[in-house]
């Protein structure tokens, strides 16, 4: 690299196709450790809408890519590695760190929510729109 063009370029080129990746596979474990030393691998950028978003982009009826973030509109079925699946809401403001926290119906009152959750991203094995 002879010139700063080259040197940005380089730097895009490094956030797409090794960091956005990692992001979407590591651990939560290994994204917590990324997390603290952020500044240092990706700069002066929001973890949330960066390092949290493009690891919750491994679920992506879960996002919205406009705002780089977990999307509260859409219901949402979640199934856990343990089995149990879960339908309700996103809770953006209580999902944090790599966790999800869901909003569901109480099946004696449909007009009441429980909050369910948090589930650390490790713990998920599917995320689709409820149908």
């Amino acid at each position: 690299m002879q010139t700063f063009a080259e040197l940005v370029a380089s730097r895009k080129a490094w956030i797409e196709t090794d960091l956005k990746p990692w992001c979407m596979k590591a651990t939560h474990k290994d994204l917590r450790l990324a997390e603290q030393a952020w500044p240092d691998i990706a700069g002066k950028v929001d973890t949330e809408k960066t390092l949290w978003f493009w690891a919750w982009c491994r679920f992506p009826d879960l996002v919205n890519a406009d705002l780089q973030a977990i999307d509260e509109a859409r219901q949402l079925k979640v199934t856990l590695l343990d089995g149990r699946t879960l339908t309700g809401y996103p809770d953006a403001r209580q999902s944090q760190q790599g966790t999800l926290t869901l909003l569901c119906a109480d099946p004696d009152n449909p007009r009441r929510f429980a909050e369910e959750g948090p589930f650390n991203m490790d713990e998920i094995s599917a995320i689709v729109v409820a149908t």
